[in-house]
């Protein structure tokens, strides 16, 4: 009987350890925007920067969340305010244009020039936070279709 008790007590103490979902905001996106958005969202890594792949809150195909704190990615979002004049600011990680914005904890990240646009939001615990953006390159180059490329 002890044997159990213990086991039981052991997996109680491994669940405290992990954190629970991370809080993401779900955009408003158009349902055919939504539905693009999906497989690009499933098709992301399993780690961003060693961080672990985690579950959102509330659950929703558009967001995902990697570590603590967590790295946000959330796609189907507005593009930011700023953006009209991002040309000159488009930088490439890995053959995709992004658009950063420096925030008090981090920097967010949005693809420019592309069919969807996928926001990836960086603590500056990550620092250099643009490093996040190489493991989901090959996502978005597969499932985020290029209009207007990063020049």
């Amino acid at each position: 009987m002890p044997k159990v008790l213990f086991a039981a007590l052991g997996l109680i103490v491994l669940a405290g350890c992990s954190p629970g979902p991370a809080p993401v905001a779900v955009p408003s996106a158009a349902p055919e925007v939504a539905a693009a958005c999906e497989p690009l969202v499933k098709a992301l890594p399993q780690k961003v920067l060693d961080a672990e792949r985690r579950k959102t809150e509330p659950v929703s195909p558009l967001t995902t969340a990697y570590g603590d704190p967590p790295i946000e990615v959330t796609c189907g979002v507005n593009p930011p305010a700023g953006m009209a004049e991002a040309q000159s600011q488009c930088f490439e990680v890995n053959g995709v244009g992004w658009f950063a914005k420096e925030v008090e904890n981090g920097f967010i990240f949005t693809t420019i020039g592309r069919e969807l646009y996928l926001e990836v939001a960086v603590p500056s615990k990550y620092a250099p936070e643009a490093n996040a953006l190489t493991d989901v390159s090959d996502a978005v180059h597969r499932y985020n279709k290029v209009i207007t490329p990063c020049t």
